[in-house]
């Protein structure tokens, strides 16, 4: 468990055009959906778990989480999501500071994803934090604190829907992780990336 009280935030809110939109990540994945792989690696590392999806939530009552919405119209994109986790928090759960955000198209999000940001970000002294592997950042994949909160409102009401450049703007520690043998921020975007992560899994088994 991280040594802050945190929330993890699952990123489903997108259209999933280059799978051919629907739900891609109620795809089977080694004879389960994407997001079980999701949930069962973040669960041991987060206080809680939510979901940001739109649409009808009933679709997701299996995984047994809360579901929140984007707040803005037209799938404004991944700080919409991290938007709606923040009100949710502030809303349920005062007394947590952080919410933890990852795509719900990463089956294999590392076991030490919410320690290591947490450590980042307080080694660099910033109040956000993001992963990154293979020499490249992955800013929806981060740490957000609740203080932060209205400054995104304020940006997305601006018109800012480029996640990397406003926490740039906001200034962000990053921990990076090895690329090899597998990513652990491989995400599933078509169908040869799903053979591709059939693949993979079947090579831990």
């Amino acid at each position: 468990m991280a040594e802050a009280r945190t929330i993890g935030l699952i990123l489903a809110g997108g259209l999933a055009r280059r799978m051919g939109g629907g739900d891609k990540t109620l795809k089977p994945l080694a004879g389960r959906p994407i997001l079980a792989h999701v949930v069962d690696r973040l669960r041991g590392q987060c206080d809680d778990l939510l979901l940001n999806a739109n649409g009808d939530p009933a679709r997701l009552a299996a995984f047994g989480l809360p579901v929140v919405a984007d707040g803005l119209p037209d799938f404004a994109g991944p700080l919409a999501g991290i938007l709606a986790g923040l009100d949710w928090l502030t809303a349920h759960r005062p007394q947590t500071d952080w919410l933890l955000s990852v795509a719900a198209d990463t089956p294999f999000i590392p076991g030490d994803l919410t320690v290591r940001l947490h450590q980042a970000r307080t080694a660099a002294g910033m109040s956000l934090a993001c992963a990154a592997s293979g020499g490249r950042q992955h800013h929806a994949i981060g740490l957000w604190p609740a203080a932060l909160r209205e400054d995104l409102r304020r940006a997305l009401a601006a018109g800012e829907r480029r996640l990397g450049r406003w926490t740039q703007a906001q200034g962000v520690a990053v921990a990076e992780w090895p690329a090899e043998p597998i990513d652990p921020f491989f995400n599933v975007n078509t169908p040869e990336d799903l053979d591709e992560a059939e693949r993979l899994l079947a090579g831990m088994a």
